[in-house]
């Protein structure tokens, strides 16, 4: 005890905090709980039980390191019972020496969702060719719930190889719904989705619509850094056009207000979220059942050892029981 009253007087004048530095979406409630011990409550996402809200926002696949991503990720999943989404799985749709890097299921397990990935020019591509069959085999070849499509037209644009979209992705989006039986996620990838879009595709029987909002990985600032010529002077100024994740949130949530015709009822929050508190916040502002997903923090810990990992989920986990025990939102949503 006296050791940590010494700390206490030692460090009593770094810990001053200026009232500027308070965290303003909050109410601390001291005296409505005691300290959780239970865990977080289950909740029912995408079919299956999650004992935690979070999901692995879906990271760029096929390179050498995608075995051990991917591998750390489906176990930190099962250990701690969240869901997945795959990097783009292109690379194993017509050949399979690259499956085993991909083909989490065995890790994961039944119990938790685990989806395939593919950009829409690639299913624009396969649905005018009618290969509609090569989507269906992907999915099945990794027994997946379900097909992520990554709707990215801003980075397509702006890379050097990129492909060309033909038509409107809600159109291509429709076209697949019509075709598999199976579930289907629709995601930006870090310019995130005004809110005409996202009126289109609530409209859809979509399984969820994932955020990916700008303020985290922008993948066209990405393409425009690869690129070493004057383009990206030129066009920097669009790849810094978007929606971040609490101006999606408030439009989803004024749609869900609004309009009597919605198909899609659950959303993946994501984009520029750093930390559980971000989480939690966007959580218990949502009208709709909502998980929150991450990339880049998840993809900083699994690049090498699963402890760092684990330890990092662990600690994010702590956070949130604190954060529901004893936080409460000064916004219940939008409206209120």
């Amino acid at each position: 005890m006296e050791d940590r009253k010494k700390d206490h007087i030692d460090l009593a004048f770094q810990s001053q905090t200026p009232i500027e530095a308070l965290d303003n979406r909050f109410y601390y409630e001291p005296m409505l709980s005691a300290h959780p011990t239970k865990g977080l409550r289950p909740i029912s996402f995408l079919g299956k039980t999650f004992r935690v809200p979070l999901w692995v926002s879906s990271m760029t696949g096929g390179t050498q390191l995608a075995s051990t991503i991917n591998r750390n990720l489906a176990l930190v999943c099962k250990e701690f019972g969240f869901g997945m989404g795959l990097g783009s799985c292109r690379i194993i749709l017509e050949d399979d020496s690259y499956l085993a890097d991909f083909d989490m299921r065995p890790i994961i397990g039944d119990d938790l969702p685990l989806f395939a990935n593919l950009g829409i020019c690639q299913v624009e591509q396969l649905l005018k060719q009618n290969h509609e069959d090569k989507i269906i085999r992907l999915v099945g070849k990794l027994r997946a719930d379900g097909l992520i499509v990554h709707v990215n037209p801003m980075q397509e644009w702006f890379q050097p190889e990129g492909d060309v979209l033909k038509y409107p992705p809600i159109d291509t989006i429709k076209r697949l719904l019509d075709k598999v039986d199976f579930p289907l996620i629709v995601k930006e990838v870090g310019q995130g989705i005004g809110p005409a879009s996202l009126k289109a595709l609530l409209k859809l029987p979509l399984a969820a619509i994932e955020f990916a909002a700008f303020g985290g990985t922008n993948f066209a600032k990405v393409e425009l850094l690869r690129d070493p010529g004057s383009s990206k002077e030129l066009f920097e100024p669009l790849s810094l056009i978007g929606m971040d994740v609490y101006q999606m949130l408030e439009s989803v949530n004024r749609i869900f207000n609004l309009e009597k015709k919605i198909a899609c009822k659950q959303i993946i929050i994501s984009g520029g979220i750093k930390s559980f508190l971000d989480g939690y916040y966007l959580l218990e502002r949502s009208l709709l059942p909502a998980v929150y997903g991450q990339a880049s923090s998840f993809l900083k810990y699994a690049r090498g050892d699963y402890d760092q990992l684990h330890d990092y989920v662990s600690q994010q986990i702590k956070g949130l029981e604190m954060a529901y025990a004893y936080l409460r939102i000064k916004e219940l949503n939008v409206n209120s």
